[in-house]
C-alpha cells in the first residue's frame, strides 16, 4: 500500500507541476538601458551693434532668443505702421488677393501732407480726387512709409485719430504686447515706444498675418494715380552669404532717437528654413545699420543647428531573459530638429516589459525634448525572444513558479 501511496503522489505531483512548468509565464527579460551622450552644440557668439539696444527671436521659438544693451523702452518711429496696419486689418480683414473697399481722401486727408511734411516726417502726395483701395493705401503705408497715408488710413478705418489710439492700446493689451505704446498711427511722435522684446513679437505677429506678410516683404510696386514706389527697407530681397534672405519689416528714423530696423530674415540650417525675426534700434542712419543686420544675421545662422535627436536602429537598452535569450531595444525611426545655440536634449525611455516577442514588435517610445522641440519615436525589438522550450521550463521550476 505505501508502495502504491507514493506513487500516486509521484503520479499527482507530476500532473501539476508538468503543466504549470510547461504553461506558465517566465519572468518579464531584464531591461538594461544604454545611455545616450547626443552632446551639446557650441554657444551662439552674437555680433550685435555695440549701439542702442537689439534683439533677435525666432518663429516657433518663444521670447527671445539673446539681446544686447539695455532693453528700455524707446522710441520706435515708422515700426509703428506695423501696428497700425494690424490693428487696420483686424478691424477691416483682408483675405489674399483682396484690394478690400476703396478709399475716398477728403480735405482732412490731403491736409496730412502738409501736417507730416512740417514736421520733417516722410510724405507722399494725394493729388485731388485721388482714389485707393484698402491694399493700396496699406502699400503707400508700409513700403513707402509715407505719414499721410498711414494717418489717412486710421482715421477712415476707426473715424478719428482718438478711435484708433485705443484700438490700438485694447489690441497691444490682447496680444501681450505690454511694453509698447502707441499714441498716434505714424511714428513720428516720439512717445510712440516699445522694448525690443516686444518688437520681435511684433514681427511675428506680422509675419503670421498673410497679407501683411507680404505687404513687408515686396520691394517695389506700382499704385495707380501714385506710380511706383519702393520699400524703404534696402535690405529686402538681399541673399547673403550662406543664403540669408531678407524678407521684411519696417525701418523707422528719428531725427531724436536715430534709425531703426524690424527685420525678417529666412536662415538656411541644415534641410531645414529658420525665419529669424529681429531689431536694431538707434543707429546713426541707414546705412550704418545695412551694414551691421547682415554680419548679425550670419551670426545668428551660426547659432542654429540641425541635429539628430534620433537615428533609426540606435539602440536605446538590451533586454536580457534568464533562459539566455536577448534582445536589443531599437529607435525605429529618425527624427532631427533645428536647435538653437547651447540647446541641451532631454531623453525619456518608455518600455513594456517583455517576457517574449517577435522582431520588430513595438514594445515603447523614446521622448526627446530639445529646445522649442519635443518628439516620440517608436521603439521596437530588434531580434525575437522566443520562449524557453520545454526542457528549460521542466528544469528552472523555481524561476516559473515564484510568483513574479
Amino acid at each position: 500500500m505505501a508502495i502504491v501511496a507514493g506513487v500516486l503522489v509521484v503520479v499527482l505531483a507530476a500532473l501539476v507541476y508538468v503543466p504549470l512548468t510547461l504553461l506558465a509565464p517566465p519572468d518579464p527579460a531584464r531591461l538594461a538601458l544604454t545611455a545616450r551622450n547626443p552632446g551639446v552644440p557650441p554657444a551662439a557668439q552674437l555680433a550685435f551693434p555695440g549701439y542702442g539696444e537689439s534683439a533677435v527671436g525666432a518663429v516657433g521659438w518663444k521670447g527671445t532668443l539673446a539681446t544686447s544693451g539695455p532693453q528700455d523702452a524707446v522710441p520706435i518711429a515708422s515700426i509703428s505702421k506695423v501696428v497700425t496696419s494690424l490693428v487696420v486689418l483686424e478691424r477691416h480683414p483682408l483675405a489674399p488677393g483682396e484690394q478690400g473697399p476703396t478709399l475716398r481722401f477728403d480735405e482732412t486727408d490731403r491736409a496730412y501732407y502738409g501736417r507730416y511734411l512740417a514736421l520733417d516726417g516722410k510724405v507722399l502726395p494725394m493729388p485731388a480726387g485721388l482714389e485707393l483701395t484698402q491694399l493700396q493705401t496699406m502699400q503707400m503705408t508700409l513700403i513707402e512709409s509715407a505719414n499721410n497715408y498711414a494717418a489717412a488710413l486710421a482715421r477712415w478705418a476707426f473715424g478719428s485719430q482718438d478711435a484708433f489710439v485705443a484700438a490700438a492700446q485694447s489690441w497691444l493689451a490682447s496680444h501681450g504686447l505690454a511694453h509698447m505704446t502707441i499714441v498716434e498711427p505714424t511714428g513720428i511722435d516720439p512717445r510712440n515706444t516699445s522694448t525690443p522684446a516686444d518688437l520681435v513679437e511684433l514681427g511675428k505677429l506680422a509675419l503670421a498675418n498673410p497679407v501683411l506678410a507680404a505687404l513687408v516683404s515686396t520691394a517695389t510696386t506700382v499704385v495707380p494715380g501714385v506710380g511706383t514706389i519702393t520699400n524703404t527697407n534696402a535690405l529686402l530681397g538681399a541673399v547673403e552669404p550662406g543664403g540669408i534672405t531678407v524678407d521684411g519689416v519696417k525701418t523707422g528714423t528719428l531725427d531724436t532717437a536715430g534709425a531703426d530696423l524690424l527685420f525678417s530674415a529666412d536662415l538656411p540650417v541644415g534641410s531645414r528654413t529658420v525665419t529669424v525675426v529681429g531689431v536694431v534700434l538707434g543707429a546713426v542712419d541707414h546705412d550704418v545699420l545695412d551694414a551691421d543686420v547682415p554680419r548679425l544675421l550670419a551670426s545668428v545662422r551660426a547659432g542654429f543647428h540641425e541635429v539628430a535627436l534620433a537615428t533609426k536602429g540606435e539602440v536605446l537598452g538590451t533586454y536580457r531573459a534568464e533562459w539566455g535569450a536577448s534582445a536589443p531595444l531599437v529607435a525605429t525611426a529618425t527624427r532631427t530638429a533645428v536647435l538653437w545655440s547651447d540647446a541641451r536634449t532631454i531623453s525619456r525611455v518608455h518600455a513594456q516589459r517583455v517576457r517574449i516577442g517577435t522582431r520588430h514588435e513595438r514594445v515603447g517610445t523614446l521622448t526627446v525634448a530639445a529646445d522649442a522641440t519635443r518628439v516620440v519615436v517608436p521603439l521596437e525589438l530588434g531580434r525575437a525572444i522566443r520562449d524557453p522550450g520545454p526542457w528549460w521550463r521542466l528544469t528552472h521550476p523555481a524561476d516559473l513558479l515564484d510568483g513574479r
